[in-house]
């Protein structure tokens, strides 16, 4: 190997140290889906890459990613380009590259039982209905992974068709609303990698 090879080489290894969690918000891909309730998690995405100054437009493990270090912790961000329903494709592709466990995993979804402008910390749990938690449940091979869940509301009447519910886009005061609340995304983030899902629960869960 040459001294060019060798700098080049260097030059495509990740910078400032190892990959050791990942971090991923839920929704679909296209402008149509923008600003709609299922697309809570990439809202939430975006929040935390315009707080590290980095922006998630790498393609790679089918998703959108980028690299960046929280505290002293290298994380992978993701923002899944394979729809919803197979969110867990692309986490796993990603996990298994970096050798990551599943409680290294945080995912950030949108919640039709909690009232806009809620955020709640789980260690684990079950899908709940969510086909996105779903897909990434089958995909890892359990449910102990944390989540970051943003409410987006209940469906007005219990007729309405939930589809078409999570698909909706938020009205221009509820979107407001959700926008304060991804504020402390970034924070309860680094809360969960530098201290524990406990703590990071008795801070946020409020």
């Amino acid at each position: 190997m040459s001294i060019f090879d060798l700098f080049k080489k260097i030059e495509k290894q990740p910078q400032g140290g190892a990959i050791s969690h990942i971090i991923v918000g839920l929704g679909n891909p296209g402008g149509e889906y923008e600003r709609t309730r299922h697309n809570a998690g990439f809202i939430a995405i975006d929040r935390l890459c315009d707080s590290l100054g980095v922006k998630c437009d790498r393609a790679k493990f089918k998703a959108l990613c980028c690299e960046a270090t929280i505290g002293e912790t290298r994380v992978l961000i993701m923002k899944p380009q394979t729809f919803m329903n197979k969110s867990g494709e692309a986490i796993s592709e990603a996990s298994r590259f970096y050798k990551i466990p599943a409680e290294r995993v945080i995912v950030i979804s949108d919640d039709v039982s909690l009232a806009v402008g809620k955020l709640r910390i789980r260690a684990k749990g079950s899908a709940g209905g969510h086909n996105g938690l779903k897909s990434i449940i089958e995909h890892l091979g359990t449910q102990e992974f944390p989540r970051i869940k943003l409410g987006v509301g209940e469906k007005p009447h219990p007729e309405y068709d939930m589809v078409d519910w999570v698909l909706g886009k938020f009205s221009k005061e509820d979107f407001e609303v959700l926008s304060k609340t991804v504020e402390s995304v970034p924070s309860a983030i680094a809360s969960l990698i530098q201290d524990d899902v406990a703590t990071a629960m008795n801070k946020y869960n409020r």
